[in-house]
């Protein structure tokens, strides 16, 4: 399973919308930046208090990362 795919099976999960949420992968030699754009409604629940969700989405796909190419995983979370 890919970085991004990991991302999107994670967030689909805590949307109520899983059809509007788009997620872009941009990759350079040690990093890889996901981007992950949601309706403005959706932000509380992929952010969660005090960012505790946002955190451990990227925890868990930075440690799929070290697992498979042990590159640096960025992820943005934005609303349309």
């Amino acid at each position: 399973m890919s970085l991004v795919e990991l991302t999107q099976m994670i967030i689909n999960s805590l949307v109520k919308d899983p059809e509007s949420v788009s997620i872009k992968e941009f990759e350079t030699d040690n990093e890889v930046l996901i981007e992950v754009i949601v309706k403005e409604d959706e932000m509380g629940s992929l952010i969660g208090k005090d960012g505790k969700i946002a955190n451990s989405i990227r925890t868990i796909v930075q440690a799929s990362s070290y697992l498979k190419d042990n590159k640096r995983v960025k992820i943005n979370i934005n609303s349309i």
